[in-house]
């Protein structure tokens, strides 16, 4: 596999990348990274604050619902203040030159969704949907104000616990999204591993299954991930410094 700098990414890339039919994207908290998404993984990210068996999980929620409920609301809020960055639209712009593209995305902000992609699998949720954890019956926002007086944010048809529509530690990914990435990394002339740790399974395994398919693997991101030794090429910047870059090398070809 090749390294290179951000915006000297190789021709080889850029040649598949124009003559392909089918490209599929894997995004991380990377990119979510560069609007100001706070991660999970970084040394003052999210998880530094809290363990996360005391938050991310059914066991924590039932036995702590209010502490979990006012953990979420307040990332909630903070997503709510961030945009879409180049690298966002960026891939919502290769959606429109490209006849099939297919974007799976760790992340739980729905920022790929805000910046136009429409053709989006979000493997691990979206934690702007709400819903209630014995009817289903979905809420948003306003039914967790009452967090903010102390008390437990509930369904307004059941009474039952509300919470995040986001994967939690010892839950399945949605299995629709999961089947629908998989079978676009089997598919791909092209795939691309974008701001990701390469540490999540089994979405980190997509791009390896991808290569192993004849897919022309590139991860964008800051260090090389975990899988970097298995892929084609490890383009070294930012998702929204090398992505607009990519995709005009893509026009000019």
């Amino acid at each position: 596999m090749s390294f290179s700098d951000a915006l000297s990414f190789s021709d080889t890339l850029v040649q598949r990348l124009a003559r392909a039919q089918h490209v599929a994207v894997l995004t991380g908290a990377g990119i979510s990274a560069e609007s100001g998404v706070p991660t999970f993984r970084d040394a003052d990210g999210l998880w530094q604050k809290f363990r996360p068996e005391e938050l991310a999980n059914v066991r924590a929620f039932l036995r702590n619902p209010e502490l979990v409920q006012g953990w979420y609301a307040h990332r909630g809020e903070v997503i709510r203040e961030v945009a879409p960055n180049a690298g966002h639209y960026a891939l919502a712009e290769l959606e429109r030159m490209k006849p099939h593209v297919h974007l799976a995305t760790q992340n739980v902000d729905g920022l790929h969704l805000e910046a136009g992609s429409t053709n989006v699998a979000e493997l691990h949720g979206n934690l702007r949907r709400i819903y209630c954890i014995d009817c289903g019956t979905p809420a948003d926002e306003h039914d967790l104000v009452v967090i903010e007086e102390g008390e437990v944010a509930r369904c307004t048809a059941c009474g039952g616990l509300l919470r995040p529509d986001v994967v939690w530690f010892g839950e399945m990914l949605p299995e629709e999204a999961f089947a629908d990435a998989a079978r676009a990394a089997m598919l791909a002339d092209v795939y691309l591993s974008v701001g990701t740790s390469g540490a999540v399974y089994p979405a980190a395994g997509l791009p390896i299954e991808a290569k192993r398919h004849g897919a022309y693997v590139a991860e964008i991101n800051i260090q090389p991930s975990e899988i970097a030794s298995h892929l084609d090429e490890t383009v070294l910047g930012k998702a929204g410094e090398v992505l607009p870059a990519l995709l005009q090398a893509i026009a000019d070809f």
